[in-house]
């Protein structure tokens, strides 16, 4: 799965301090993996919004990398640096809306790799997109948002497809992508569901609408 392979994150350690620099460098490869989704008036936007929360958690670590050494140290340091106008600035703000993209795209890959589907149309992929934007984006949103979103996906391209733009037009069996999609899944999974417990431990989690 040359998209999403490419550049792995590195294993959770045991204290669940996720280093920024080798984070932001697997993170990085991952926008375009919304050009996969087609549509683009709905998904350039995400992808956009994407690759500028990265930006912006970059330039604050490349002020200060042995400050920012780690995605909690952000946190920690932002939380002191703007007092009350935290935790809705910063890389903390950026990073607490890459992880609802990064969510998405997780549970969208970890939907199609459990072999969640429309049973009359197993080729498409609706059934997973709206989990994933039901899980990850939704409550997030507004109305006209959420209307967008949901109509998107009847715009969405066959399985088939998406495997193969995930596979960067390389003809390759369809288990073996779904093998690949499930190891990339089984890494990402434990750092995204750390980042989201350190959200709630230091109760920067926001629940404001875009």
């Amino acid at each position: 799965m040359a998209l999403l392979l490419e550049h792995e994150f590195k294993p959770l350690p045991a204290d669940k301090q996720i280093e920024t620099l080798p984070f932001l460098e697997a993170v990085a490869h991952l926008p375009p993996f919304f050009d996969c989704l087609g549509t683009p008036i709905v998904y350039s936007p995400v992808k956009a919004d994407l690759a500028g929360n990265i930006k912006k958690i970059r330039a604050v670590y490349d002020s200060n990398p042995a400050k920012f050494k780690t995605l909690q140290n952000i946190l920690e340091v932002e939380k002191e640096l703007h007092g009350s106008a935290w935790p809705k600035t910063g890389a903390t703000l950026a990073l607490m809306w890459l992880k609802r993209g990064l969510k998405f795209i997780l549970v969208l890959l970890q939907s199609i790799s459990d072999g969640e589907r429309d049973e009359e149309h197993p080729n498409l992929i609706r059934v997973n997109a709206l989990k994933a934007y039901e899980i990850a984006l939704k409550k997030y949103h507004g109305w006209m948002l959420q209307k967008l979103f949901t109509g998107s996906v009847y715009a969405l391209p066959y399985k088939s497809d998406l495997l193969k733009a995930l596979e960067k037009g390389k003809e390759v069996k369809e288990e073996e992508s779904i093998e690949k999609i499930h190891q990339f899944v089984t890494r990402v999974a434990p750092i995204l569901d750390a980042i989201y417990e350190m959200y709630t431990k230091m109760n920067a989690e926001l629940s404001y609408k875009a």
